[in-house]
């Protein structure tokens, strides 16, 4: 085991050092968590860029939230199951990422696992029982889900509804940083919960991101000197209640349509913040074993993840020689 990484635990977290007098900062609730930003200003008034990139959260989270009515998210799963509806450019290439990372995970992630994910609520403690979760997986699946040149999509069972959750936040994160590097910044720190971006150092001293303890909100394990990056953390604490004894948690596996159960924390390191937020899903659903082995043959991918025992794996880049 790496000294480096030896006591590492948990899902992601910014270390903040004393910042600087002139670096600007801001924070704000968005896209269903908290946005931190922190950056040396560039070439553009450091208050147009915060407020392009806040326009730019609010505007992804506007467009594909599940939630809201007038989202073209929304729209999809409402109306796609009679008839086909015609995407944006924008939307119609997240779903042909979407369907990549399917593939490549072999059903690990799979956006149309909002079949059986609406069922769930997890502020009241609430699962579907059996027999409803059957009759939803049924429409789970890429198979069902089917976009043409045009940027018509059709979902082809009843049951199929879609969600972003598992690549948005690192999209956003990807359009902050292109934001930030039009504005001729150079050094910043851009965060959506478990998802961020180190852009370049701290104006001389690495940028220190963290991984936490899985069952200790406020305990940081280690700091890791970062630059260039993106990291995004899937942890089984984000979204969950506990059944009977059961920790039933957010990440659901799309085969069974229940909570993933082997790890408790997953951590990607990627050089788009979309890839390592969808890898981040995709290794906690497949597991220690088959997790390791993708990451270990994607180049640029670096993977923590924890076991529900407290154990600790990497992936073969962060051992050490």
């Amino acid at each position: 085991m790496p000294r480096l990484l030896l006591t590492c635990l948990l899902s992601l977290c910014w270390l903040a050092a004393d910042a600087h007098a002139d670096w600007v900062q801001a924070q704000w609730n968005v896209m269903g968590t908290r946005a931190t930003l922190e950056f040396w200003p560039g070439e553009q008034d450091s208050r147009d860029t915060v407020a392009l990139i806040q326009a730019e959260f609010d505007r992804i989270n506007g467009q594909y939230s599940p939630w809201r009515e007038g989202s073209e998210l929304y729209r999809v799963n409402h109306t796609a199951t009679h008839t086909s509806v015609t995407l944006s450019e924008e939307f119609a290439q997240l779903i042909e990422t979407s369907r990549y990372y399917t593939t490549l995970t072999d059903g690990a992630f799979d956006i149309s696992f909002a079949s059986v994910g609406h069922l769930y609520d997890y502020r009241a403690g609430i699962a579907p029982d059996d027999d409803t979760l059957a009759h939803a997986r049924d429409g789970v699946g890429m198979d069902k889900v089917t976009l043409d040149e045009q940027r018509r999509l059709r979902l082809h069972h009843p049951a199929t509804r879609i969600d972003l959750g598992g690549i948005a936040k690192g999209y956003a994160i990807d359009r902050a940083v292109a934001i930030l590097r039009q504005a001729g910044v150079r050094h910043a720190y851009v965060s959506l919960g478990g998802d961020s971006y180190v852009l370049g150092d701290r104006r001389g001293r690495a940028w220190q991101v963290g991984i936490r303890h899985p069952r200790l909100e406020e305990a940081v394990a280690i700091s890791l000197p970062l630059a260039d990056i993106a990291v995004s953390t899937s942890g089984d604490y984000e979204r969950f209640f506990i059944r009977d004894g059961e920790h039933v948690h957010h990440i659901l596996s799309p085969a069974s349509g229940k909570p993933a159960g082997e790890l408790v924390s997953v951590t990607v390191l990627a050089e788009r913040g979309i890839d390592a937020d969808a890898l981040s899903t995709s290794l906690f659903v497949l597991g220690r074993e088959q997790g390791l082995a993708l990451a270990n043959r994607l180049p640029g991918i670096s993977a923590i993840l924890i076991d529900r025992h407290g154990e600790v794996f990497y992936s073969d880049d962060l051992m050490a020689p």
